[in-house]
C-alpha cells in the first residue's frame, strides 16, 4: 500500500493515500464573492499564507482571471512568494473560454495552475453561451491544449453540473468523454446553485467514478439549503477524493461548505484523514472575519464564541464527573477552550469551575452570595464573563458586607430632550422614609443632588467627591458589567468606594449607597 509523506518543518507524519482527502480552499476567490467582501492585496497574501504554511491546506483558489488591475497585483505577489517557497503548484486561478485572454492574464502574474470553468449543463451552453454542445466542447479542448503548451497544470469545472446531472445527464458525459483524454488533472463537480440532496450528491458523484475510474474528481458544494456539509460528506463516502472549502463559509448567497466543519466530519465522522492542523483553525478563521467584515454567528460549529461554553449548571456538574456532556469535539483540538456561562442558568458547578481558573477558593456560604448575584444579573439578560468574575466576588464579599442603614428605596431619572436631567429619590435612613427631586448637569448628578437635598433638610454633613473613574472589566461586554470606582472626602478622611452593575449610572448609585453606609460609621 502507497502512503505519502507530508513535511512540517519539525514533524514527518505518514498518510495512507487509500483514506486520505484533498482539500482546496477557496475562500479568496468564491469566499470573496461574498456580498460586502472585498479583500485587499495585503489580507490576500496574509490568509494565503496561513492557508498554505500553517493551516497546511492542499491547494488554495486565490482569484478569478481578468477582474482587476488590483486582482493581478495580488495574484502576481501570492504566486511571487509561492514561488519562492516551493508552493506555486499549490495555487490556482480560475481562468475562462476565452480563446487564451485568462491564460495569459495568469501566465503573466506568474500562475501554473488554471481551473477552466466551462458549461456543466445543456441549458448553460445553449441559452448563455448560445452554443451548440459540441462548439463548446471544441473552444474548451482548444483552451485546454493551449494551457498545456504553457505548461499549464489544468483543472475543469463544470459549472452547474448539478442540474446538468438532473435535467441534461446525456450532454454531461458527453462532456466528460470529449475531454477525457486531454490530460485534465481534475474534473470539478460543483453544485453550482445549492440545490442537491445527500442522496442525489452520493448517486451523481458515484456514476461520475463509476464511469471513469482513471479520472480524478473534485466536489464543490454550496449552501443554499444549508445541505453543503452533508453533501460534501456523501461525495466523499461515494468516493471523491478532494473537496472545496471556505474559512467559515463564506461565498455567493448562503456561501459554500465551511472547512470548519468539513474537517471535523472527515476526521471524527469518517475516520479519514487531511493535511489540516486543527489546532490552527480558531486563528484563521478570525483573521477571515476580521478583514472580511462578516461576522461568525455565535452559535457556529467549531469556531461560534458560544459553542464550547456550558450554560446549564447541571452540564458543568457533568463534566466535572467524567465529562458527561462532552463529545469528541474538543475544545482544545482547534485551538480553544471550554468555558462555563456564567448567568441565570448558573450553578454553582458553573461558578465553581470559573473560579478554578483563577484561582479563587469560597465556602459555601460564600459561594451561595456570589452565586446570587450571578443569578441577579443574569435576569437582567446580563452573561458574566469570566473576566468580571472577580468583581464581582470582590463587590459581593468584600465591598456588601457592611451594614445597611441606608437603603434606596426607589429612585427615577428622567433625561430629555432640551431639558436637564432630572431624578426624584426615595430612601430609608434608620427606618425612616425620605424623598427628594432635583436636577443636575446628568443623571448621576442629579441623583446626587437629590440626595443631599435629603441630607441639609437633616442637617447632615455631606461628603465631597473627588474622582469618579468607570472600568469595564478586561474581555467583558458592552451589555456586561461595569465596575465604578468614586473617591470621597469626608471629615478629612479619603476613601473609596465601589459600585458593579451592567449600567453605568446604577453601579455609581450603588457604590453611592455604600459611602452613605460608611460615613455613618466615621
Amino acid at each position: 500500500m502507497t502512503t505519502n509523506k507530508l513535511h512540517n518543518k519539525e514533524n514527518t507524519v505518514e498518510l495512507n493515500t487509500a483514506q486520505y482527502i484533498e482539500i482546496l480552499d477557496t475562500t479568496l476567490r468564491d469566499g470573496e464573492q461574498t456580498s460586502g467582501v472585498s479583500f485587499a492585496m495585503q489580507e490576500k497574501m496574509s490568509i494565503a499564507r496561513y492557508l498554505i504554511e500553517d493551516l497546511l491546506v492542499d491547494r488554495i483558489e486565490v482569484a478569478s482571471a481578468r477582474v482587476s488591475t488590483g486582482e493581478y497585483e495580488a495574484v502576481e505577489s501570492i504566486c511571487k512568494w509561492a514561488s519562492e517557497h516551493g508552493y506555486l503548484d499549490k495555487i490556482e486561478v480560475l481562468g475562462f473560454v476565452d480563446k487564451g485572454e485568462s491564460l495569459e492574464w495568469i501566465r503573466k502574474a506568474g500562475g501554473r495552475v488554471v481551473n477552466l470553468l466551462c458549461k456543466g449543463s445543456f441549458r448553460h451552453v445553449t441559452e448563455q453561451l448560445g452554443k451548440t454542445p459540441q462548439q463548446h466542447i471544441d473552444d474548451i479542448r482548444k483552451t485546454v491544449l493551449q494551457a498545456l503548451s504553457l505548461n499549464f497544470d489544468v483543472n475543469l469545472y463544470l459549472e452547474d453540473w448539478s442540474n446538468g446531472m438532473i435535467h441534461s445527464h446525456e450532454y454531461v458525459i458527453q462532456l466528460i468523454d470529449a475531454l477525457q483524454d486531454l490530460g485534465i488533472k481534475r474534473f470539478m463537480l460543483p453544485d453550482t446553485l445549492g440545490i442537491l440532496t445527500p442522496n442525489q450528491t452520493y448517486d451523481f458523484c458515484k456514476d461520475m467514478i463509476a464511469r471513469y475510474p482513471n479520472l480524478r474528481f473534485d466536489f464543490h458544494a454550496h449552501n443554499d439549503y444549508d445541505l453543503a456539509v452533508a453533501n460534501t460528506y456523501a461525495a466523499i463516502k461515494s468516493g471523491i477524493c478532494g473537496v472545496h472549502t471556505t474559512i467559515n463559509g463564506l461565498g455567493e448567497r448562503a456561501g459554500n461548505a465551511p472547512l470548519t466543519s468539513v474537517i471535523a466530519v472527515l476526521h471524527d465522522q469518517m475516520k479519514l484523514k487531511t493535511h489540516i492542523h486543527e489546532d490552527k483553525i480558531f486563528q484563521i478563521s478570525k483573521l477571515v472575519e476580521t478583514y472580511s467584515g462578516i461576522r461568525i454567528p455565535n452559535n457556529k460549529p467549531i469556531i461560534g464564541d458560544n459553542v464550547f461554553t456550558q450554560c446549564a449548571g447541571i452540564h458543568a456538574d457533568g463534566d466535572a464527573k467524567n465529562n458527561l456532556y462532552c463529545n469528541d469535539l474538543a475544545p482544545e483540538r482547534f485551538g480553544r477552550i471550554r468555558e462555563y456561562a456564567l448567568g441565570k442558568m448558573s450553578g454553582k458547578a458553573n461558578i465553581r469551575k470559573n473560579l478554578e481558573a483563577i484561582g479563587i477558593n469560597l465556602d459555601e456560604a460564600e459561594m451561595k452570595k456570589v452565586a446570587e448575584r450571578i443569578i441577579e444579573l443574569g435576569d437582567k439578560k446580563q452573561l458574566v464573563t469570566p473576566e468580571e468574575l472577580p468583581y464581582i466576588v470582590s463587590d459581593v464579599l468584600k465591598h456588601g458586607q457592611q451594614q445597611q442603614r441606608i437603603k434606596i428605596i426607589n429612585y427615577s431619572l428622567a433625561l430629555t430632550y432640551g431639558l436637564r436631567p432630572a431624578a426624584s429619590v426615595k430612601i430609608e435612613i434608620d427606618r425612616e422614609m425620605y424623598e427628594q427631586t432635583a436636577v443636575g448637569d446628568g443623571q448621576y448628578n442629579a441623583f446626587t443632588k437629590a440626595l443631599w437635598k435629603i441630607y441639609r433638610d437633616l442637617g447632615k454633613t455631606t461628603p465631597e467627591l473627588l474622582d469618579y473613574a468607570v472600568t469595564i472589566p478586561p474581555g467583558g461586554q458592552t451589555d456586561a458589567l461595569v465596575h465604578t470606582t468614586i473617591t470621597w472626602k469626608f471629615n478629612e478622611k479619603i476613601f473609596k468606594t465601589h459600585g458593579l452593575d451592567a449600567d453605568q449610572t446604577e453601579a455609581a448609585i450603588k457604590a453611592t449607597v455604600k459611602m452613605l453606609n460608611q460615613i455613618e460609621e466615621m
